[in-house]
């Protein structure tokens, strides 16, 4: 009994000092025209972008290979499960893509005037 007691003390006193952390905020700035390529999925789904910019694709599914492939063949990325593809956007229009491997992988960039 005289341990259960020198236990439960044991176990108050550790409870009573631990602390709960947060994990700090994310002081990386968010580039302004990127796309996310991780979980099956692209991220954001439509990226509105002027004439003239260039998009970035951050591959990030570490594991898994994807590509980005538009619909009308005006840009193709090699497959990869990390890195980066970059394409500038020289005239106005919606441009949808998907992955080669994962067809249910889409998403559109809409190019605007």
């Amino acid at each position: 009994m005289k341990a259960f007691g020198l236990f439960a003390a044991l176990l108050i006193t550790l409870t009573a000092c631990s602390t709960a952390t947060t994990p700090a905020a994310s002081t990386e700035p968010v580039a302004d025209n990127q796309v996310t390529v991780a979980d099956r999925m692209y991220s954001p789904k439509t990226l509105t972008i002027s004439v003239g910019e260039t998009v970035t694709w951050v591959f990030a599914d570490k594991g898994m290979a994807h590509n980005v492939v538009a619909d009308d063949n005006s840009f193709r990325s090699q497959l990869m499960e990390t890195g980066q593809f970059t394409h500038t956007f020289d005239t106005a229009g919606t441009f949808t893509y998907h992955c080669t491997p994962h067809p249910d992988m889409t998403a559109s960039i809409v190019v605007e005037p």
